[in-house]
């Protein structure tokens, strides 16, 4: 009876109050309003000046900012490296998310068990992501050497004379890609390990009963339980394409003829090396609508995908 007394009494003094529908408003938008500010500052007013920047232009050398309207962006269409960067991010999108997921998918079913062996693999595909970015160019500028570096060498070993990695056209932008690869397969593993201690265990029992085979399971147990899973990597691996661009400066420079040119890398080179901050800021925009169309498709792809029943 007591014990009764108390409950309730507790539960009158910590009920929670009502408030009027226009005071929870206000509430809520004094607890947003620091986070409003903050978005304001660092996101929409860079871009709002980044779309002035766009639209203005040196009509002379040295002379002072004027309004040029569209110009930026005829300038940037006409542009063949801004043309070959986007085929070239646009291949290496396709060449390094793809194959990355597949790899981290791997590995994750390989080291899903928890033993001792297992959580060492795991810690050593890790191991790239806790590299810097600039860190991993420099080893991979040390294995693409030509003659002298360590692919070289061992392919020399094999009296195979290895082709020049970072200094062909041809296979420039795959030797970047290769590193790419490398360092992303590791992070994404993490995320589908977590999916896949999350597949219940008597869906693999059901489908052995049935007698399904290792190549059955996978298509109808694993992948349609890691659907969010692969959907959520895909937008990660969508936007480092686009934002990641360290290596490419490290390593090749956007050289040779442009092969290896990336969006972000054609932006930095406007903006810095040909003081053209009108086709720099152009060049953003573009990148920036690309990211956005990347982002709602993937997010539109994610949120089917949560909404579909469990197998």
């Amino acid at each position: 009876m007591a014990q009764a007394v108390f409950t309730a009494g507790r539960t009158s003094a910590w009920s929670a109050p009502r408030w009027r529908p226009r005071q929870a408003s206000v509430l809520a938008f004094a607890l947003l309003a620091p986070s409003l500010l903050f978005l304001a500052l660092f996101t929409y007013w860079p871009v709002a000046q980044v779309l002035w920047q766009s639209m203005h232009g040196q009509i002379r050398v040295g002379g002072p900012q004027a309004y040029v309207g569209l110009d930026n962006f005829q300038k940037l269409l006409a542009d063949a490296a801004f043309r070959k960067a986007l085929v070239n991010n646009l291949v290496y999108a396709l060449g390094t998310v793809i194959p990355s997921l597949v790899l981290a998918l791997g590995f994750a079913m390989a080291l899903v068990k928890t033993t001792r062996v297992n959580a060492l693999f795991r810690a050593l595909f890790f191991l790239p992501v806790l590299i810097p970015l600039v860190a991993a160019a420099s080893i991979f500028l040390f294995l693409f050497l030509p003659n002298v570096g360590l692919i070289d060498y061992h392919l020399a070993k094999l009296a195979i004379s290895g082709p020049n990695w970072l200094g062909d056209p041809d296979i420039a932008l795959w030797s970047i890609m290769a590193l790419t690869i490398w360092k992303n397969a590791g992070y994404y593993m993490l995320f589908f390990l977590a999916g896949l201690q999350a597949v219940p265990a008597d869906a693999y029992e059901a489908a052995i009963l049935d007698g399904a085979g290792p190549w059955q399971r996978l298509r109808y147990v694993t992948l349609p339980y890691l659907k969010p899973t692969i959907g959520f990597v895909l937008v990660i691996g969508l936007l480092n394409v686009v934002t990641q661009v360290d290596h490419v400066f490290v390593l090749t420079k956007g050289g040779p003829s442009d092969s290896t040119n990336l969006l972000l890398f054609y932006v930095y080179q406007q903006a810095v090396e040909n003081y053209d901050a009108g086709r720099a800021a152009a060049g953003t925009l573009v990148m920036l609508a690309l990211l956005l169309v990347v982002t709602a498709s993937s997010l539109r792809t994610l949120e089917r995908s949560f909404g579909e029943k469990e197998p």
